[in-house]
């Protein structure tokens, strides 16, 4: 799939907190640093997984409080404009009609700030599957983790000390966040299999609205 216009006009916003891990090296060249951009990834290569914990959250009518959404993504910097491969796993407690709008949310069918900040939305992607999934999220600074069934876990070892500002365009760089290391990124399902420690990984909050 390739980032899509916007299916409807309808109004959304979304609010909470974010936590990702990926196999870089901390701290991820793809941050900017006091505002200077980033580059390539560490080896060439990215592989992650990107969660958030929904606190507020309006879809139309749709109310969308505390659920949750986790992606596993792969891909090359040396493909022609990196497009990503990923699954996006949504919150089981959701019904269909709420799974449905989040979709069109993280797929960027809706517009808003996701085809601003969402690299996957923005550019050309490979939506692999969306599944409905049991997720377990602990956003908790500098220890946070979060696991899908037995597809996905991520945990967080500390936080790392860096005199900077560090920031990440999928949480926006207009958002507070920080720098930490990933005791453990793993991921374990048809699509994705990989183990990491000691990789690099960014919490903050995030707030996105549309169209």
């Amino acid at each position: 799939m390739t980032a899509q216009r916007p299916v409807s006009a309808t109004p959304w916003s979304l609010s909470g907190t974010y936590l990702e891990a990926c196999n870089c090296d901390a701290i991820c060249p793809c941050r900017s640093i006091d505002g200077s951009g980033g580059g390539r990834s560490t080896y060439g290569e990215c592989t992650g997984s990107l969660s958030w914990r929904i606190e507020r959250g309006m879809i139309g009518d749709l109310d969308v409080d505390g659920l949750c959404v986790v992606m596993v993504i792969w891909y090359s910097d040396d493909q022609p404009r990196s497009p990503w491969n990923w699954v996006l796993h949504l919150d089981e407690r959701a019904d269909a009609e709420q799974r449905r709008a989040l979709e069109h949310v993280y797929t960027g069918r809706l517009g808003g700030t996701a085809l601003e900040q969402f690299p996957w939305a923005f550019k050309p992607s490979n939506l692999l599957e969306v599944v409905a999934s049991r997720i377990e999220i602990d956003h908790t600074p500098g220890r946070g983790w979060f696991r899908v069934g037995r597809a996905v876990t991520v945990r967080v070892r500390e936080p790392v000390q860096h005199p900077g500002a560090v920031s990440c365009v999928i949480p926006g760089h207009h958002q507070a966040g920080r720098e930490v290391v990933a005791e453990l990124l793993e991921a374990d399902d048809e699509h994705f299999r990989f183990t990491f420690t000691g990789r690099c990984g960014y919490e903050a909050a995030f707030a996105y609205a549309g169209p």
